[in-house]
């Protein structure tokens, strides 16, 4: 497993093509309550935050976006 990455390669991430389609489409999925989602996170509940991501994450594009965005931070 790789260590986290720092504030700068999560902002260079985030705001790259595949992580600013990926942002856009967790805005635009209604089946996520993101203020939950980031409540579960910053509290330390992971597993929570991944069971609300489960559905996202199955999707083949979601899949597709994390793999370019991997691809990035290696």
């Amino acid at each position: 497993m790789q260590p986290l990455p720092d504030m700068n390669q999560l902002m260079k991430l985030a705001s790259s093509p595949a992580g600013q389609q990926l942002l856009s489409m967790l805005q635009n999925d209604t089946s996520i309550d993101l203020k939950k989602l980031a409540q579960s996170a910053s509290s330390g509940n992971l597993s929570a935050a991944k069971e609300q991501l489960s559905g996202f994450l199955a999707s083949e594009k979601a899949n597709t976006l994390l793999k370019e965005l991997e691809k990035g931070y290696e």
